[in-house]
């Protein structure tokens, strides 16, 4: 079956280069491959300015920056308004919420960037972006989405553990079970051949559940 979506391109997937793009945003014009050089990237999107559910996460992320710039990650959202309307919702939450959102917040009116990467949706709105969450590692390479609706907010504690586990999985090569938390242990790869079966078996660092499952903890840095 052909794959659709609203502007005649494939959605972009889990494991693509991030689509590049040129755009104007509340710290000025941006380049996106030049602002994902050597740095993770979380670019999301909110279905508009000055409505109540939005307000609620762009000021969280605005709280969680420094966490995320610790981690070598950026932030970066999007919506289908104009500059103005994004200086004038900036400046309103500053003075309401006491948070400023520093980070860019692109203005997509023409909906440019908001179809390049399917965060328009039909059957949930034809002019307003869904809650679409990209994480895209230091290569620029997509590797994770989270779609949400318009009605219900993300969680923030979820974005960063899952920030968290694909640095960890990229850094150390191992995988990560369910509910995964740092300090907890991984799982380490299956065995690829009856010579890395007998490493495993051999191992006293593995907690051996059976041959294909196995964790180990890693050392704290």
């Amino acid at each position: 079956m052909e794959e659709i979506n609203v502007n005649n391109n494939p959605m972009p997937r889990i494991g693509d280069k991030a689509p590049d793009f040129e755009a104007l945003t509340t710290q000025g014009p941006l380049k996106f491959s030049e602002y994902n050089k050597g740095s993770w990237v979380i670019l999301f999107s909110h279905p508009a300015d000055f409505t109540p559910v939005c307000t609620t996460e762009l000021s969280g992320f605005a709280k969680e920056e420094e966490w995320f710039k610790a981690r070598n990650t950026k932030l970066i959202g999007l919506s289908i308004d104009s500059i103005h309307s994004h200086i004038a919702w900036v400046e309103n939450v500053r003075k309401n919420l006491g948070v400023y959102m520093k980070f860019p917040i692109i203005a997509d009116l023409d909906m440019k960037v908001a179809k390049l990467y399917g965060m328009l949706q039909p059957g949930e709105s034809e002019t307003a972006a869904v809650r679409a969450v990209f994480f895209i590692d230091p290569n620029g390479i997509i590797r994770l989405i989270m779609y949400y609706p318009l009605n219900v907010g993300r969680n923030m504690e979820e974005i960063k553990r899952v920030l968290t586990a694909l640095q960890t999985a990229s850094k150390n090569s191992v995988a990560l079970p369910l509910n995964w938390k740092p300090g907890e242990k991984v799982i380490v790869p299956p065995p690829k051949s009856l010579q890395e079966l007998d490493e495993r078996l051999a191992d006293k660092n593995v907690e051996l559940i059976d041959f294909y499952l196995a964790k180990k903890e890693l050392a704290v840095e």
